[in-house]
């Protein structure tokens, strides 16, 4: 016989004030962070994902290359859906010069790459510096930038709009930061933030480094589902496969993310179609009651072959 458990009233009202828009008090911070109950905070969530986005969950097959290396000569994965270009970028001319290669090698699958306060960085922190390299990168061939770190945008708005000039998007904003108050916080002010989703196309909020303590699981999750509960003005929640791994991305979809970034392009020889990364991904997806949706580097939709 099952046995109904209530929810906490502490938490019931904190979810309630969040449905309403209304500002949360410290004991609602206490009960959505510190409470027992996770399951009902992750409903909560997944209920939230699912007025965004239906029972649809994007992915993205991807193929990494150095910044160094970009002048790649293999034939490119059939699987890939994204090329994105990894390591710091050192001078201008070197960065143009690797877009340019890596989109004539990439033909019409998207190419990414770059965190944008590295671009920053190497624009002297200029903003309209910035907005010209984006326009650069974009005739290159880029299509996106990969990532931007909440922590390194400080003041927002020059950055936002040097990318809108420039015409360019990012695919994640990471927010990543270790401590909770510190999370609550940057969620919080990422909310505040107006026409941020024409922008950012994804919020990820759980870290990119492996940390140096294995995660249980259960503080990610709950992560997941408050950047979902609280940010509205940014359409996706996105997990990292390559990072993150399978268990946790496919549990993750159940809390409120609804993209999986860093999917494998490239399937092992001898393991067979059936337990290449493609059909791994389809499968934890159909466990989690969702349906799949292929996407590439500029999320745009990708058809099934046949």
């Amino acid at each position: 016989m099952e046995v109904f458990v209530p929810m906490d009233e502490a938490l019931t009202r904190a979810l309630q004030r969040i449905e309403q828009s209304v500002s949360l008090e410290e004991q609602d911070w206490e009960a959505l962070t510190a409470g027992s109950d996770l399951i009902s905070v992750g409903l909560a969530a997944d209920e939230a994902r699912r007025r965004h986005h239906g029972d649809r969950v994007t992915f993205v097959q991807v193929v990494e290359v150095p910044l160094d290396n970009a002048e790649a000569s293999d034939p490119i994965p059939e699987q890939a859906g994204e090329v994105r270009l990894v390591g710091r970028p050192e001078t201008v001319s070197q960065t143009i010069k690797a877009v340019k290669a890596l989109a004539d090698w990439a033909g019409v699958v998207p190419v990414t790459g770059f965190a944008l306060e590295d671009l920053l960085d190497l624009c002297g922190n200029k903003s309209e510096k910035l907005e010209r390299l984006l326009q650069q990168l974009r005739q290159a061939g880029l299509a996106m930038v990969s990532r931007v770190a909440f922590d390194a945008l400080g003041k927002p708005e020059p950055i936002l709009a040097a990318l809108r000039a420039g015409g360019m998007d990012v695919a994640s904003l990471c927010v990543d930061s270790p401590s909770g108050a510190t999370f609550r916080e940057a969620l919080l002010e990422v909310a505040s933030w107006k026409r941020v989703g024409t922008v950012f196309r994804s919020l990820a909020p759980l870290a990119r480094m492996d940390p140096d303590l294995p995660s249980t699981g259960y503080g990610d999750l709950r992560r997941v589902a408050l950047a979902r509960l609280l940010v509205d003005n940014i359409g996706s929640i996105q997990v990292d496969w390559a990072r993150h791994g399978s268990k946790l991305s496919q549990v993750a979809l159940t809390f409120g993310a609804d993209d999986v970034d860093a999917v494998s392009a490239v399937a092992s020889s001898d393991q067979g179609w059936r337990r290449s990364p493609r059909e791994e991904i389809l499968r934890n997806i159909a466990a989690a009651g969702l349906t799949a949706i292929r996407r590439n580097g500029g999320f745009e939709e990708v058809a099934d072959e046949g």
